[in-house]
């Protein structure tokens, strides 16, 4: 709630403060490579001292305080260090918080787990930006404001972590040092299934761009702001209802199974996005957009948990969310250039071509082996 509350309003605020779509686009930038870059390092430092809590709460204690701290000074350098400390606040949890769920959940579990989270995270995405636009129908043009409100969730989820206990991890006892950029060398270490895999899952990333898009090409076909934001919210309303469900049925059938239907629907979605739509298309578009997403964000983490060692859980996610954000900064900027260049049309079948040749990957892969977890 609190970071999906400021998602619409972060643009429109930037720019009332006077920072360009350039200055825009080089702050997220920086806020994404810093977020990508430190999960990878918390995840292999919260395997290595064998603890999870303290990297949950200071990491969310981060993303809290930073909240105020963009409506304080409007100054660019301040407004850089607090969103730069808010993504720095997720890398130091993520790890961390997804090995938690990891060890709550058996291998036949995991993909329940990993989608309740999922709807419970996504069902913020809904409330937060309703509240907002709620506030600013009564107050408009108030978004400072609106900074220090999302202070209070992010306060009680600070709250709602003390009452996380730290599990004993066996063989946890001799300390080691851990360089930021340590994580890299899990990928030469990882088990083979696992690089084929996160292989696989970075293709993908690179050439998934921002949600933005989707929303600017929304817009260019004559939505209303309001109905773009709205078809925004359906989105995230269909991911918290699907992503639990959805997580369900794939332990049942098989993660790789659900992971791949869920990229077919987004390459739907995609070659959708080329044609002459309406705003009933378009609704039918972002519905899909929102199975695809419950069928593949929580799923992949279950699956990464399902092929590596216990032990390194931590390590084995944080390096994929690590190199998953480069991609993902990678992604947008080239779907920008394309669009630039050659038009939203061509941007879309670009992204929409490559996932179908990602499925064809997949589906090469051999049904996902259990890895000793002693």
């Amino acid at each position: 709630m609190a970071s999906e509350m400021l998602y619409p309003v972060m643009p429109i605020y930037l720019k009332s403060i006077g920072f360009s779509i350039l200055l825009i686009g080089i702050l997220e930038g920086v806020a994404e490579a810093t977020a990508g870059l430190s999960k990878g390092f918390f995840g292999k430092l919260s395997d290595t001292s064998g603890k999870r809590v303290p990297f949950v709460q200071i990491g969310y204690a981060l993303s809290a305080v930073s909240k105020p701290m963009m409506a304080v000074f409007i100054f660019p350098l301040w407004i850089f260090f607090a969103r730069t400390i808010d993504r720095f606040g997720k890398g130091i949890r993520t790890g961390a918080r997804d090995a938690i769920l990891s060890d709550e959940a058996t291998k036949e579990t995991k993909g329940k787990v990993f989608g309740f989270h999922r709807s419970m995270d996504t069902l913020g995405a809904v409330i937060g930006p309703l509240f907002a636009l709620v506030y600013l129908y009564f107050y408009p043009n108030n978004y400072s404001t609106l900074f220090f409100i999302a202070f209070i969730p992010g306060l009680l989820a600070i709250l709602a972590s003390f009452y996380l206990k730290d599990k004993r991890i066996k063989n946890q006892t001799v300390k080691v040092s851990t360089p930021f950029f340590s994580f890299f060398s899990y990928w030469r270490e990882s088990p083979a299934e696992y690089r084929k895999v996160v292989t696989g899952f970075l293709v993908f990333a690179l050439f998934n761009s921002s949600d933005v898009f989707l929303l600017l090409r929304a817009k260019e076909s004559g939505l209303e702001d309001t109905m773009v934001i709205s078809a925004y919210i359906f989105y995230n309303l269909i991911y918290a209802l699907f992503a639990f469900p959805v997580g369900i049925i794939a332990d049942k059938i098989g993660l790789k199974t659900i992971f791949i239907s869920g990229l077919i629907l987004f390459a739907v979605v995609y070659f959708g996005m080329t044609l002459s739509v309406n705003i009933y298309l378009f609704f039918v578009l972002f519905f899909l957009y929102g199975i695809y997403a419950s069928a593949t964000e929580g799923i992949s983490k279950a699956w990464i948990s399902n092929i590596t060692n216990k032990k390194d859980t931590a390590t084995a996610i944080g390096t994929y969310s690590g190199f998953q954000s480069i991609c993902s900064l990678i992604a947008s900027t080239l779907t920008g250039l394309i669009w630039y260049r050659f038009g939203a049309e061509a941007a879309f079948v670009t992204t929409a071509s490559v996932t179908v040749l990602v499925i064809i990957y997949f589906l090469t892969i051999p049904k996902p082996i259990k890895v000793s977890n002693v």
